[in-house]
């Protein structure tokens, strides 16, 4: 790397480290100790691979932690600013959301939910949200929040899997000033879900809904129910929730998270990725439907007491300057995204946001996929005015929470545009080859947790099995996260991609990060997506789509040279055989380019479901870019 960025924010421990590293679990021990339990445990760890129980006999409240612990102080402090899409604004405190939190929960109860009841939750990104998700955990029923852009097919796969009596959904929610009828979609999963017994409608917007027996207004049954409700004494094994990842092929898996050591987990990391103050406006752009925003816009920074900003809609609705105008209003001074987000507002240029006051800025993050480098120097650049260090986060929905990360409130290390630096205290992290074996500095290879953390996932829901199966079995006791990465000579590392997003060239892997990171290194370029499709030479070739900053239009000059940039900097063998320019990207609304659906317009397969997708008219838009290219390719072999 060229440069590296020495900016700390202080608040050293340099005996942390050591601490974790000469004995993880005692370490983790003492971290626990910053929560607050109704009983205290008798065992810090019970590990009989790949199981882990953490602080076991321990009794605890994930609502309690963060909520009731805070009113003595900051009952009247502000915990969410709530920005609407439509322009609406609410501040709700601490002790509005306990009262809050505590009435939704009588509610549960009065509709028979018990604990160990699972609750689908299928709501926009409102405080009624976060108001759901902590009055289950405060009865001892696990939530399981579905991402208010799922189709009704996707529902009823997780409503059946989670066996939920229970939902709770709005009349509708706005997304780029248009209504989202949500309750439409959850009476379309149900009808034939017998099981289904209550239905509750938070009314968000204005449009009608029908209305059956099994449904029952929020606002109604809120009216009903009084204000008194006392956290029930979980153990700390206790299922908080689960949440569904989107597999690659067949039904999503159900990862189910417990609560001790899960909370433990996040307490930790957000205060030493974020060095969390009370002064603080911290706001997280993950929608709560994804793991993202249970970890850092729910739990975390509730446990702490912190003060956050949460935005119901799209970030660049009505206009490319809607995240920075929040930023401006709220005096935001903790930003944390995605790098597809970030690559959007660059396309747009650096005017926009340098005509808002972002100075109240302090520290900058990303999540979600690995940045690169040109995008990493404009964030710093551009938004952070080169103050404000930024923290690279990986983690998955299985681990919980951030286990690679930058930490300025725990230590001052330069930073490299790029890396995610080192793995949190308390996890031994390695790259390795196919035998297990720790590769050599800068050298490719698979990622791997070598010791259980508190944050780790139970299990899958209902299948054991395939939890082994998928993350275990690689390499004995070892936690398979199924990215490739590389670890440089200052133990700095590198994610390179997920090992199920290469392509096979002429018997060559290339992953698909490398390859995209390599064409938007070319200055014109705002963003790339890169798929395989099947070749009979050389079994795969590449297609990449290619979107270009603002202003700029392709050409054959232009497309030649992002060929000759990925023949210098990778290889001839990774060259594209076609690169078509598009204005967009299918993306879900998390921001996550979809790849294989790129991959299925080029094969010129049937394109199935796409109501995740952010803007639909990019799945057309790319089905014409390879229509015409194409075409002209079997007219000039003609």
């Amino acid at each position: 790397m060229d440069k590296t960025y020495d900016i700390g924010l202080g608040n050293i421990d340099v005996n942390l480290r050591k601490k974790a590293d000469s004995d993880f679990v005692s370490f983790w021990d003492d971290e626990a100790k910053n929560l607050s339990w109704f009983s205290h445990w008798e065992k810090t760890l019970d590990w009989h691979p790949p199981f882990a129980k953490w602080f076991v006999g321990g009794t605890i409240n994930a609502s309690y932690n963060a909520l009731d612990v805070h009113q003595k102080t900051k009952s009247g402090k502000s915990a969410i600013l709530w920005e609407g899409e439509d322009g609406e604004s609410r501040v709700i405190t601490y002790g509005e959301m306990l009262s809050q939190v505590k009435k939704f929960s009588n509610v549960l109860k009065s509709l028979g939910v018990k604990k160990g009841d699972r609750v689908t939750i299928y709501l926009p990104m409102v405080p009624e949200l976060p108001i759901a998700m902590l009055a289950c955990a405060r009865i001892g029923a696990t939530h399981t929040v579905i991402f208010s852009g799922f189709s009704a097919a996707s529902i009823k796969d997780r409503i059946i899997d989670s066996h939920s009596k229970v939902v709770v959904t709005a009349n509708g929610g706005y997304r780029r000033g248009k209504i989202v009828k949500l309750k439409e979609v959850i009476d379309e999963a149900i009808k034939d879900v017998n099981f289904v017994k209550h239905v509750v409608v938070l009314e968000r917007t204005k449009n009608e809904i029908s209305i059956s027996s099994k449904d029952k207004l929020w606002s109604d049954l809120m009216n009903n129910v009084s204000d008194s409700c006392d956290a029930e004494k979980l153990d700390s094994a206790h299922p908080l929730y689960i949440l569904y990842t989107s597999g690659t092929t067949g039904k999503p898996k159900g990862v189910l998270h417990g609560t001790g050591g899960y909370l433990t987990h996040l307490y930790s990391t957000f205060k030493w990725a974020f060095d969390i103050k009370d002064s603080d406006i911290f706001f997280c752009t993950a929608d709560i439907g994804w793991v993202t925003g249970h970890s850092y816009v729910v739990y975390a920074p509730l446990l702490h007491g912190a003060t956050q900003v949460m935005y119901e809609g799209a970030p660049d609705f009505p206009d490319a300057s809607r995240m920075w105008s929040i930023l401006q209003k709220y005096h935001v001074t903790i930003f944390y995204t995605t790098p597809t987000a970030l690559r959007m507002f660059m396309k747009f240029g650096d005017n926009i946001p340098n005509s808002f006051d972002l100075s109240s800025l302090r520290l900058l993050g990303t999540v979600g996929e690995p940045i690169n480098p040109e995008v990493w120097k404009w964030y710093f650049k551009t938004i952070g005015k080169e103050k404000c260090p930024i923290i690279d986060t990986w983690w998955q929905t299985e681990t919980g929470g951030m286990l690679i990360s930058p930490l300025p409130g725990l230590e001052t290390i330069p930073l490299k545009p790029g890396s995610g630096t080192r793995p949190i205290p308390g996890v031994h992290i390695s790259v390795v080859d196919e035998n297990g074996d720790d590769v050599s500095p800068n050298t490719k290879g698979y990622l791997v947790v070598k010791n259980p953390w508190p944050g780790m996932l139970l299990t899958l829901w209902n299948d054991d099995e395939k939890y082994k199966t998928v993350y275990w079995s690689k390499y004995e006791h070892c936690y398979y996260p199924g990215d490739y990465a590389l670890k440089d000579d200052d133990g700095y590392f590198w994610l390179l991609g997920r090992t199920d997003d290469i392509l096979k060239v002429a018997g060559h892997r290339i992953g698909t990060a490398e390859l995209e990171s390599c064409i938007v290194s070319h200055s014109d370029v705002a963003e790339s997506a890169v798929c395989g499709i099947p070749d009979d030479v050389k079994g795969e070739v590449i297609i990449a789509f290619v979107v270009l900053k603002q202003g700029l239009s392709d050409s054959k000059i232009l497309e030649k040279e992002i060929s000759d940039k990925i023949r210098n900097d990778i290889a001839a063998i990774a060259t594209p055989k076609q690169i078509y320019f598009v204005s967009k990207l299918p993306k879900t609304r998390s921001g996550k380019i979809m790849r294989r659906l790129l991959k299925g317009i080029a094969n010129n397969e049937k394109i199935g479901d796409v109501s995740t997708l952010e803007d639909g008219a990019a799945v057309t838009e790319v089905q014409s870019a390879v229509d015409y290219i194409q075409k002209s390719i079997k007219e000039t072999s003609g």
